[in-house]
């Protein structure tokens, strides 16, 4: 069934209510909230590539508050293991059974802080959950329920001691994006209630996590039209016969489009994904899944490049007033 524009009507207008509410706690950063939520909404993951400070940790939190759902922060280091993340079963000598105890991956928002600190074993332990909202544990699986956000977060700046995210592990993020400083206006407002140390408890919110659920199967009715399907495999083949580039975007990067997509035309009030839909999320959604080639990288070349050139270089169908 296809979402009507009724039901569109009715999704711009909770979206934006949803993206108030984080804005009370995360000043100024609309832009990001809306794809943090687009991408929870398309059941993704986000990767935030940060300085530390910028409020990566309260956007989780009033993301929580908002749906009414649970947040946890795990805090990578080096000696994390695997069943710190997921979790682990213990030997309950009382009933002389084995009980599984739920890690924190086990939340409705999850911030997997400098994931990048971790060992690629643990960092190994999130492909599972990421891709199919599961763990398993000793051959029992787990369902982490909806709905289910990873945030994870990594320091641009400092190297030292960080292990370089595997390939496949990227291409199980929705989106990649920054929060960024705020600009002098809105610091000035933050300084000014400093002394309230956690916005995100103030919150009131605004939709149930079973709500969150129906707004994600909602959005998956939205119509796309064979054309702006074409367009998108044409765009992601495009990544992949680049010179420049070594892999580009799978399959998944483009399944990953679609849903994106039809969450942000949702959100703009509309029951139909347009061209432009797909040009505005381009960025966030495919520039870490390219892998560059080693020449034309330190010739300086960069993702943003590649997507640059490719947008131009492919022609994007006719968008349509409405959906056929």
């Amino acid at each position: 069934m296809t979402m009507t524009p009724e039901q569109a009507a009715w999704f711009e207008s909770t979206f934006t209510r949803l993206v108030d509410n984080v804005d009370h706690a995360l000043m100024g950063k609309r832009d990001v909230v809306g794809l943090v939520l687009a991408s929870m909404l398309a059941e993704g993951h986000v990767l935030l590539e940060d300085a530390p400070g910028t409020g990566k940790t309260s956007l989780a939190k009033a993301l929580a508050a908002t749906v009414q759902g649970t947040s946890q922060r795990i805090q990578f280091t080096p000696d994390l293991l695997p069943s710190d993340v997921t979790g682990v079963t213990i030997y309950d000598q009382g009933t002389h059974k084995f009980e599984f105890h739920k890690g924190p991956i086990f939340a409705s928002i999850v911030l997997a802080d400098e994931i990048n600190r971790a060992s690629p074993k643990t960092q190994s332990a999130l492909l599972e959950v990421m891709e199919e909202s599961r763990v398993t544990v000793d051959g029992v699986t787990h369902e982490v329920g909806r709905p289910f956000l990873v945030i994870a977060t990594q320091n641009p700046i400092e190297q030292a001691g960080t292990y370089k995210l595997p390939e496949a592990q990227l291409d199980r993020f929705l989106i990649k994006t920054s929060i960024g400083y705020p600009d002098l206006d809105v610091t000035e407002r933050i300084l000014a209630g400093a002394a309230d140390r956690n916005p995100s408890a103030a919150l009131t919110p605004i939709i149930t996590t079973n709500a969150v659920g129906d707004m994600a199967d909602l959005a998956a009715s939205v119509h796309v039209e064979p054309a702006v399907l074409r367009y998108t495999a044409q765009l992601a083949e495009a990544t992949r016969t680049d010179p420049a580039t070594r892999v580009g975007v799978s399959v998944r990067g483009a399944i990953a489009m679609i849903r994106l997509a039809k969450v942000w035309a949702a959100a703009s009030g509309r029951h139909y994904v347009i061209p432009d839909d797909v040009k505005l999320l381009v960025e966030p959604a495919w520039t870490h899944r390219l892998v560059l080639d080693p020449e034309a990288e330190f010739a300086g070349t960069t993702a943003d490049t590649v997507i640059s050139r490719v947008l131009e270089a492919v022609a994007a169908p006719q968008a349509r007033s409405a959906a056929a």
